[in-house]
């Protein structure tokens, strides 16, 4: 029996092994040099596969149906999702310490507090999503089962979820490789089968689209600020990036993985998310899943929902596959294998829940609106340490959770990224508009949410401050 930094590993694993159709033996604990391998470009078809995806139909017709004008709801799109850079620089990280984004972490939070924040940002958070889009997914399953005639059932609907998330899970388990290699497969079966919907849809768009009622003064900034936001809270809820990146070698181009990850996500999320704007302009859009079918052929219906059901996945797959990492992180001992399946049990869990017992999804995507609150200042901070450090972690010396650590700093804290965080959290809340809750700072501008600006900046340049007057940082690690 080996042992991890994770914990006990079963004699058969084959610690390197990276291969596709092979379980991923290793966790949390670094990649030698010598097992790095795979190029930057790598990273375009991980992170389009799951944005290739439904939902930005959802969140196009959503802001249409907010008020905004088409070249509006355009420039909101394409500005919201330039936070996909964020995303990809992040990312570099990944190869320059062979080690998951949630054991870095450690360099910004210290040994004990990271604990903390990735137990927020990486497993709760995270847990949450699962639950969102497998619900999501899974009702669409269940609608299908309808239309072919099936007895429907509580059982039935159990089935549907069950399935949905060990096929999600399975994927998640067999881990970096495998996940390279078959999401290049599902981008291109989901990037077909949604440019054959776009077809349809702008083949009923009204090209000169105007609001009935355009919107004017505060009203609309309140409108284009929320829209703004709405976008970039995806971006914003992909810390992970590090992970699917640290198989790579150390001196890949930082430029190119920053590159690769964000235009991988960037340029389907705007295509497809424009053309669900598109599609409100006559159909609509408050029901998206039948106004869509409503365009479609019937045959096209059950290619559809399956193109539903496998984005679902293939998010979902990383979200767990990066959550059975930060569990490990937190001090979970056990191998990576068994902390997916018990995020994957959770995630389950609260899916049926929310299908079957209560609204819970209500109340979810509630919180959900105000996430960016914390995701935004957490990557804000994570950023800001990369330009600070240049990049140069040691991914040996972050596995050392000793006392003696270099990042133990006081008591096992980094006052500087937990202040910054909580400070830049703090002035993001007070600055949020939504549906569910409206800061005072907000409040007194007429509603106007301006959590993601204030957040991220705020909390980078808290944090460029603390450290300096803190010493967090060693003036030897911004050398070259």
């Amino acid at each position: 029996m080996q042992r991890s930094p994770a914990g006990p590993v079963p004699a058969s694993y084959d610690t390197g092994r990276d291969l596709a159709g092979s379980v991923e033996s290793r966790g949390i604990d670094c990649v030698p040099d010598a097992e790095r391998h795979g190029r930057a470009r790598e990273l375009f078809p991980v992170w389009a596969a799951p944005n290739v995806s439904y939902l930005s139909f959802v969140v196009g017709g959503t802001l249409v149906l907010m008020g905004l004008s088409l070249p509006e709801t355009m420039a909101v799109i394409a500005t919201g999702n330039l936070f996909w850079l964020l995303t990809g620089f992040i990312a570099v990280s990944g190869p320059a310490a062979g080690t998951s984004g949630s054991v870095i972490s450690r360099a910004m939070y210290g040994v004990v507090g990271n604990k903390f924040v990735v137990a927020l940002t990486g497993w709760l958070i995270s847990s949450l999503y699962l639950a969102l889009n497998w619900s999501a997914a899974s009702t669409a399953g269940i609608g299908m089962t309808a239309q072919l005639g099936m007895a429907q059932s509580a059982a039935l609907d159990v089935v549907v979820v069950c399935l949905i998330a060990a096929v999600t899970i399975v994927i998640a388990i067999y881990g970096h490789a495998t996940i390279v290699r078959l999401y290049g497969a599902v981008s291109v079966f989901l990037t077909l089968v949604f440019l054959a919907l776009s077809a349809m849809v702008l083949g009923h768009a009204d090209w000169s689209y105007a609001p009935a009622e355009p919107l004017t003064g505060t009203e609309h900034l309140v409108v284009l600020a929320s829209g703004l936001t709405l976008v970039a809270s995806a971006p914003l809820s992909y810390a992970n990036s590090p992970d699917l990146a640290r198989y790579l070698p150390r001196h890949t181009s930082g430029r190119a993985v920053t590159l690769w990850t964000a235009f991988g996500a960037y340029l389907p999320s705007v295509l497809f998310t424009g053309v669900g704007a598109l599609a409100a302009t006559t159909l609509d859009m408050s029901d998206p899943q039948a106004a869509l079918e409503s365009v479609m052929p019937p045959w096209f219906v059950p290619t559809f929902v399956t193109a539903v059901v496998v984005n679902t996945m293939a998010n979902n797959g990383l979200t767990a596959y990066s959550s059975g990492l930060s569990m490990q992180s937190i001090g979970v001992r056990l191998p990576r294998m068994f902390t997916v399946l018990v995020v994957g049990a959770i995630g389950t869990a609260m899916t049926l829940f929310a299908l079957l017992v209560f609204d819970f999804l209500t109340a979810v995507n509630t919180m959900m609106e105000l996430v960016v609150v914390v995701t935004g200042p957490c990557m804000a901070v994570y950023a800001t340490d990369i330009v600070l450090r240049r990049n140069r972690y040691d991914g040996e010396l972050l596995h050392d959770q000793s006392r003696t650590s270099p990042f133990w700093y006081r008591a096992g804290v980094n006052w500087a990224g937990m202040l910054a965080t909580l400070g830049g959290a703090g002035a993001a809340a007070l600055c949020a508009g939504s549906t569910s809750w409206t800061g005072p700072l907000a409040a007194a501008m007429g509603g106007v949410n301006l959590a993601l600006p204030v957040g991220v900046l705020g909390a980078a340049a808290l944090y460029a401050v603390l450290t300096r007057v803190l010493g967090t940082i060693p003036e030897a690690a911004g050398r070259r």
